[in-house]
Order: C-alpha cells, then sequence, then structure tokens
C-alpha cells in the first residue's frame, strides 16, 4: 500500500489552488466579456433583443451552476464534438459569471438619471455613444461595489 506524507498532500493542494485560481480569472474575463455583451442587449430600446437577453438570464441564473457545468462537457459529446474538460469550465463559469454581471450592470445603468441619456441624444450621439461616453462611465462608479462583492463570494 502507499502512502502519502503530508508533503505529497500540500503540494498537491498547492498545484490544485493554482489551476483553481487560473480557471477563475478565465472565467471572470470571460463573464465580464459576456455580461457586457447581454448588457448591451438587455437595455437595448429593441424589446426583441432585450427579451433574448432576459431569457439569458433567467436561464443561468435559475439553473445550478453544477447542472451548467455537466452539460457544457456532456451536451457537445452527444454532437460527437471532444471538449475538453477545462475548456467546459471556462465556458460555463463564464456564462454563470456573465449572466450575473449583465443584471449587476444593468441596474446600474438604469440607476444613472434619465436626463444623461437625453443630454446625450441632444448632442447627436447614437444609442451606443451614449452608452461608450455617458452612461457607463457613470454605472461603472455605482456597479464597483456590487461586481466586486459577486465575484468575491
Amino acid at each position: 500500500m502507499m502512502g502519502f506524507t503530508t508533503w505529497d498532500i500540500l503540494r498537491g493542494l498547492l498545484l490544485a489552488t493554482r489551476w483553481t485560481l487560473a480557471l477563475s480569472a478565465g472565467a471572470f474575463v470571460g463573464g465580464v466579456l459576456a455580461g457586457l455583451i447581454v448588457l448591451v442587449l438587455r437595455v437595448q430600446p429593441h424589446r426583441r433583443l432585450a427579451w433574448v437577453a432576459r431569457i439569458y438570464i433567467e436561464i443561468f441564473q435559475s439553473t445550478p451552476l453544477l447542472m451548467q457545468l455537466f452539460l457544457a462537457f456532456f451536451a457537445p459529446a452527444l454532437l460527437g464534438l471532444d471538449v475538453p474538460a477545462w475548456a467546459a469550465a471556462w465556458v460555463a463559469l463564464s456564462l454563470w459569471t456573465g449572466a450575473f454581471l449583465a443584471e449587476i450592470w444593468r441596474g446600474s445603468v438604469e440607476a444613472v438619471p434619465a436626463g444623461q441619456w437625453e443630454a446625450g441624444g441632444s448632442l447627436g450621439m447614437s444609442y451606443l455613444e451614449q452608452l461608450r461616453h455617458i452612461i457607463l462611465p457613470q454605472a461603472l462608479r455605482i456597479a464597483a461595489a456590487p461586481a466586486l462583492a459577486s465575484w468575491c463570494r
């Protein structure tokens, strides 16, 4: 029978911590990108795009993360695709994080006074220009604390 020393166990835990931190950081970056795309769709004046983003958020917030991880790994195999475990975990965690961040950011965008939107429109800015130059910088200040709190939980 093979025995493990305390150093073997500690070394294994340190290696696992390194990969866990790398996967968490990668999922957060992917989640930020997914959340930003969903945010833009969610606050659009076009109701169909906002509806699609809302359905995405509802699905990812209302299903258990473990189920999403299983689906990300096993569902492509049903189609004959071989997905590496790390890629499946990164995709599932990024989409899950993106749903939560998009909803936090949506609340922050809606907290910006309506007069700011009107000011951007009176300057002749397009919707995306208003969002980029006027609304998002103000919403970022509002969203900083809740977004960091959701990442650290």
